[in-house]
């Protein structure tokens, strides 16, 4: 399922803890696809604390608390790592990750908690949702089967890279648009992960983020910056994005295009073409963000209008789109773009 899909999903849980209607969620999926980051995102959305539990890294005595004597009898200690109204708040996540790298023991522990949201004498907060997410058997990772008794208290989502929900993502959290633009050219690597191989570093979304970073810090050393592109997706794609990030010198002026002159040139190589339209993208949402959204939007759409490829326009357009919204349709050029590229068909 697509990320996007996956957000709605658990926002919709989230939110249902309030008329009782959540149920736990499970999320499936290799790694580096962006399962912790969807949990966080959705908790920032609500401004909600996320309690992130590591239960790979626990005993079954750490969610169960230590016992200790009161009078003649013996209770439990409630770890403080466990939701509290008082302390976390009235609403918010507790998050399971590695839920499938803790051994079975500790799986155990966490059954009642999350079927019945209470552990012995400790009880889950009405408001807080519960959400879980691993790594699938066959992903290299160190992963136990889950047992079926946890299997069925959750609902199971398995998540998926999308190259469109990515683009989104990293034009709202500021990627280099060098690395959008290459990841259009070379769809393919968003995600391409060989469990058979076992790689160390492999293209990923989580690892494209990284990429972005060795952008920042390496651009400036032509002698690092393959190296430490490697060193986050691995050898091959490395090899290939600083072949990419080396071809951009022959890019048109932006600026111009911005400008409107009708005069700025339409590079007649495929792969500039996908690195100006990300570089494009990355403009306009700028400009709305600094009140001149208009102008440059409309000088944007001109441009897209004179790409030979329609479909690269139409792919510029509707990263837009994806970007900033309805407003894009209030351009008056949007009309007369939207015309010359009727029989193209636009899709989600």
């Amino acid at each position: 399922m697509r990320p996007t899909q996956i957000l709605t999903i658990l926002d919709r849980e989230f939110s249902s803890t309030r008329e009782g209607h959540h149920t736990p969620v499970m999320l499936w999926g290799p790694p580096g696809v962006g399962k912790s980051d969807m949990v966080r995102e959705v908790g920032a959305q609500h401004q909600a604390p996320v309690i992130d539990i590591r239960l790979s890294q626990m005993e079954p005595s750490d969610l169960r608390g230590i016992p200790f004597h009161s009078g003649s009898l013996v209770e439990w200690a409630v770890p403080a790592i466990l939701p509290d109204a008082t302390r976390h708040g009235a609403t918010g996540i507790l998050f399971l990750d590695e839920i499938t790298s803790a051994p079975p023991s500790v799986s155990a522990a966490a059954y009642q908690l999350i079927l019945d949201r209470r552990l012995g004498e400790y009880e889950v907060p009405t408001g807080w949702a519960i959400f879980a997410a691993g790594n699938r058997q066959g992903d290299r990772g160190v992963t136990y089967s889950m047992p079926a008794p946890l299997a069925n208290r959750f609902s199971h989502f398995e998540v998926e890279a999308h190259l469109d929900d990515w683009a989104l993502w990293a034009y709202r959290n500021q990627i280099d648009e060098r690395i959008i633009g290459f990841l259009r050219f070379r769809p393919e690597l968003l995600f391409d992960f060989d469990p058979a191989h076992n790689p160390v570093a492999f293209p990923s979304p989580r690892s494209w983020e990284f990429a972005h970073r060795a952008l920042q810090k390496f651009a400036d050393h032509p002698q690092l910056l393959q190296g430490s592109l490697q060193a986050c997706v691995g050898p091959a794609a490395g090899v290939e994005l600083t072949a990419f990030v080396n071809s951009l010198d022959k890019m048109p002026d932006l600026d111009a295009i911005l400008a409107g002159d009708s005069d700025v040139p339409v590079p007649t190589e495929v792969d500039l073409q996908y690195a100006v339209a990300a570089a494009l993208v990355g403009r306009g949402i700028r400009a709305g963000e600094n009140g001149e959204a208009g102008t440059a939007l409309g000088h944007i759409l001109d441009y897209a209008s004179r790409f030979p490829q329609r479909e690269m326009g139409v792919m510029l357009v509707s990263d837009l789109h994806r970007a900033i919204g309805a407003s894009l349709f209030e351009v008056p050029q949007f009309g007369d773009w939207a015309q010359l590229v009727s029989d193209v068909m636009l899709y989600e």
